[in-house]
């Protein structure tokens, strides 16, 4: 528990966050133990939280962002915003979808919090550009948007990302589709201008 508040209100663990402390069976039992005793939740099989408290509305559901990255770290996988969550979290869409997606390179799995669902989807390497980092947003939103939306993308990259991410995308160009390397140039070239200005 202590380690759990020292995370904050509103972090997202596994079993395996806690392994070099205990062992296996003794986490799950400390585990079982806490939410029976109402201090943490239990979100789905193996995942849990200690949740933030709104004084009206009672327990808040966990951030997507939070859920994702715990069942990556679970199974030593990395974990990419992508879709319309990408989209929409860069400010290229006004609309939160009910579902947020994220690509890993670890095993596919689907959580269901209320009316939300966090979807991590296994991917190929060639579709985890840059993942858990801002340029790998960007290129997942520019996946969704489309290529007739891509000046939009260059414009907000422009001016959200920093001159390491620009490089960043610039560096992994080759791993895109054809249709969106003329975008990410455009966005590293932007960082090597500002580096020689």
């Amino acid at each position: 528990m202590h380690r759990a508040r020292a995370g904050g209100r509103g972090g997202v663990f596994t079993p395996s966050d806690f392994l070099d402390v205990a062992g296996r069976a003794a986490v799950d039992q400390a585990l079982s133990r806490l939410v029976k005793s109402g201090k943490l939740r239990r979100l789905a099989r193996g995942l849990y939280d200690y949740p933030r408290v709104h004084p009206k509305l009672g327990q808040l559901s966990p951030a997507p962002d939070d859920v994702a990255r715990a069942l990556a770290r679970e199974t030593g996988s990395k974990a990419q915003i992508a879709g319309a969550h990408a989209a929409n979290a860069l400010g290229l869409s006004t609309q939160v979808p009910a579902k947020s997606l994220y690509l890993t390179d670890g095993p596919s799995r689907r959580v269901v919090l209320g009316k939300r669902v966090v979807d991590l989807r296994h991917a190929s390497p060639k579709h985890l550009i840059a993942p858990g980092s801002l340029a790998g947003t960007v290129v997942q939103a520019l996946r969704h948007v489309g290529p007739g939306r891509a000046s939009d993308v260059t414009q907000l990259a422009a001016r959200r990302l920093s001159a390491s991410d620009k490089r960043l995308l610039a560096s992994n160009v080759v791993q895109a589709p054809a249709w969106m390397r003329p975008t990410l140039i455009s966005i590293g070239n932007a960082a090597s201008n500002a580096a020689n200005g």
